[in-house]
């Protein structure tokens, strides 16, 4: 009877007890855990890795895990906290008083304080500092230190950046103070307050960080940040599926046909969301083919940009008709739109004076023919593709065109920077706040300026003074549609489209949480449970 009753014991008991042990070894082995590193594979090298002084995303996206600004946006795209743990603004909208957090140190030890952000202010609006982003600093009166976690900084007028501008990196006065910026270590070796600290920078081929153990909001659970720089995207591709890196955007062709595998099932995840970001074809309108709207407008006509939106984007994306995306509150849903019209295109240059005087099928005025190159960056095939289809299409209304693809540094410094083009195919980051001051107004153009087109317009320069200078969002939302109206009608961008963000990542990441910011405002977050990490030691 006993040995009976025993083996009823086992059996009633002792497979639910292994279930639930079974059940709680695999909880425990999925639980958070610090360790691993992430390689991200990306087309571009940074420039330059203080932030302030680069206009490239691949520099941004290194700085932007090394430097904290005092603000920063949350998933929902809201201001939220960063180095400033709380702020006022004053009724009249003029001052703004940021509360810094206490015990946040640089990479190096030094202690912040806001004596670090008044020398980035005073760095920001020095006419030596070859930044971009000056505007929004240059309408501040004054700016002072209360006291050690204190800063106070009052507007001549109100200025509706004002608060959004906070969230520029914040840089160590220690280290830059009475230095030359533009020869700075800093420039590829940081040192700032965030989440990551700089470990190495191998020319054309990778950026090493490393985590920061006393980073203020948590340390990362991911030891490592690896970005690889592989400028082919084919390549890139390989290298994801041979575990050479874990995370890159896809390709259009990539997403679509090539990933849909159950291997790629089980070994990533893909995500897909409108970017914030759009693609153009911008004239350099110091050329003399594009002085005259009418060109530009032509050849807007004459690109099919459903086309290339079903062609290279696979049907993952969506026309742009300017700089905002649909879901934004600036945006102009009534704008003037350039349906596929190659008869108006030609009617178009004709009346700008264009005609094959010469029977060779390629139009000419003045004895010149219409011939001009497109340049664009080395690795984004989606750009060749449109490159090439654009191409094609100018060719049928008699507009010879070039390709010429370039490596992004040199692409950026020595054709973009220095005006060196014709025309080129690029793309602009959307931020939540919508003012155009940095790429649109005409003060833009200078040296270093990311109005790099060469564009000047007295209304736009007023409409966009006006919007930053009022809180009223209805007053604001008037002036940007009519930016948009004379955007739309001068054409100084063809904007082409706004695509899909197309991320994959490996599976053995969790954490990773879709919102209207995207996928990596939360990164730090991100994790591998023990039992599925691949790295103990630096890879």
């Amino acid at each position: 009877m006993k040995l009976r009753g025993r083996q009823f014991f086992v059996k009633k008991y002792t497979l639910p007890f292994l279930f639930i042990i079974i059940i709680l070894l695999q909880r425990a082995g999925n639980c958070k855990s610090y360790g691993d590193a992430i390689i991200v594979g990306t087309i571009g090298e940074p420039s330059n890795l203080i932030p302030i002084l680069a206009s490239d995303s691949a520099s941004h996206e290194i700085a932007g895990l090394v430097y904290n600004g005092l603000i920063k946006y949350d998933k929902d795209l809201n201001v939220a906290p960063d180095l400033a743990s709380s702020w006022e603004v004053s009724k009249d909208g003029c001052t703004i008083t940021f509360h810094l957090r206490k015990g946040v140190r640089w990479h190096d030890g030094y202690p912040l304080t806001a004596k670090d952000v008044l020398f980035t202010y005073k760095i920001m609006v020095d006419p030596s500092t070859p930044t971009p982003y000056s505007g929004d600093f240059l309408e501040v009166d004054k700016a002072e230190v209360v006291d050690d976690y204190t800063f106070r900084v009052h507007y001549r007028r109100p200025f509706a950046p004002g608060l959004s501008s906070w969230g520029i990196s914040i840089l160590p006065e220690h280290l830059l103070s009475g230095r030359d910026i533009t020869k700075s270590p800093l420039i590829r070796h940081p040192i700032g307050t965030g989440p990551y600290r700089f470990k190495e920078w191998v020319s054309g081929q990778k950026v090493i960080l490393e985590y920061n153990p006393d980073y203020f909001e948590g340390r990362p659970y991911i030891n490592w940040y690896i970005s690889r720089v592989i400028p082919d995207m084919a390549t890139m591709f390989l290298e994801l599926k041979a575990g050479g890196i874990d995370y890159m955007g896809l390709t259009p062709v990539q997403y679509r046909r090539q990933t849909n595998t159950d291997w790629f099932k089980k070994n990533f995840n893909k995500y897909r969301y409108l970017a914030a970001s759009y693609t153009y074809l911008g004239y350099n309108l110091k050329c003399p083919l594009f002085k005259d709207k009418r060109v530009r407008q032509a050849i807007s006509y004459a690109i099919n940009k459903e086309e290339i939106i079903d062609g290279v984007l696979l049907g993952l994306g969506t026309i742009a008709t300017g700089p905002y995306k649909p879901d934004m509150w600036a945006y102009n849903p009534n704008v003037k739109r350039y349906p596929y019209n190659p008869k108006k295109a030609k009617k178009l240059l004709m009346e700008a004076g264009f005609k094959d005087s010469d029977g060779d099928g390629i139009l000419d005025k003045d004895g010149r023919p219409f011939v001009f190159t497109i340049i664009t960056n080395q690795g984004n095939l989606n750009r060749l593709n449109t490159a090439q289809i654009i191409q094609y299409r100018l060719s049928k209304i008699g507009i010879k065109v070039k390709i010429r693809i370039i490596e992004w540094a040199s692409f950026i410094k020595e054709f973009i920077d220095k005006r060196r083009f014709e025309a080129t195919i690029l793309g602009w980051t959307i931020p939540p706040e919508p003012d155009l001051y940095d790429v649109w107004h005409s003060s833009k153009t200078s040296p270093g300026g990311l109005n790099f087109i060469s564009y000047k317009n007295p209304e736009v320069d007023r409409l966009i003074e006006e919007a930053r200078h009022t809180f009223d969002i209805e007053k604001r939302r008037e002036c940007y549609f009519r930016i948009q109206e004379i955007l739309a009608d001068e054409q100084p961008y063809t904007f082409l489209y706004i695509p899909e963000a197309l991320p994959i990542v490996h599976a053995r990441f969790k954490g990773i949480e879709p919102a209207p910011a995207g996928i990596s405002y939360n990164f730090i977050k991100w994790y591998v449970p023990k039992r599925l990490q691949h790295y103990t030691i630096l890879p």
